[in-house]
């Protein structure tokens, strides 16, 4: 779970939006806000883009327009793509967890255990929620 640490999470946006659309990274800034809080940080961003470029993750090419400077396209190679993939599936599971801790949160501020109309366990769990076998001793 390392990966997906909150200072880490700039990757998979980054990865999400070129996977939608190739784009320069003044307009990937500008389209990172609703996914990530980076605060405007668009140094930060490309540094990520060239991190992910020496890992193969995502690829630039250079285009010369007919007006203004020179800028960097930013592409997702097919490795970014399955990275994604996996950084997805990870962030599931850490939806999953929060949910679940959230749940529990919320549960312990109503009240005693068992206070909901759940039965308790006898560890303190809804036996609802519980796991079967969880809290036991091994034989």
């Amino acid at each position: 779970m390392a990966v997906l640490e909150p200072r880490n999470f700039l990757q998979p946006c980054l990865l999400l939006l070129l996977r939608e659309q190739a784009d320069h990274g003044y307009e990937l800034v500008s389209r990172l806000g609703p996914l990530h809080d980076g605060e405007g940080d668009s140094g930060g961003v490309y540094r990520a883009l060239r991190g992910l470029e020496r890992r193969g993750l995502v690829r630039s090419q250079w285009s010369i327009p007919k007006a203004g400077p020179a800028r960097r396209t930013y592409r997702l190679t097919g490795e970014g793509e399955a990275f994604l993939d996996l950084q997805a599936a990870e962030l599931r599971q850490v939806d999953d967890a929060l949910h679940l801790f959230l749940d529990r949160y919320e549960r312990s501020t109503a009240g005693p255990p068992g206070a909901d109309g759940v039965p308790d366990d006898g560890f303190g769990r809804d036996r609802a929620h519980a796991r079967p076998g969880a809290g036991r001793a091994a034989p």
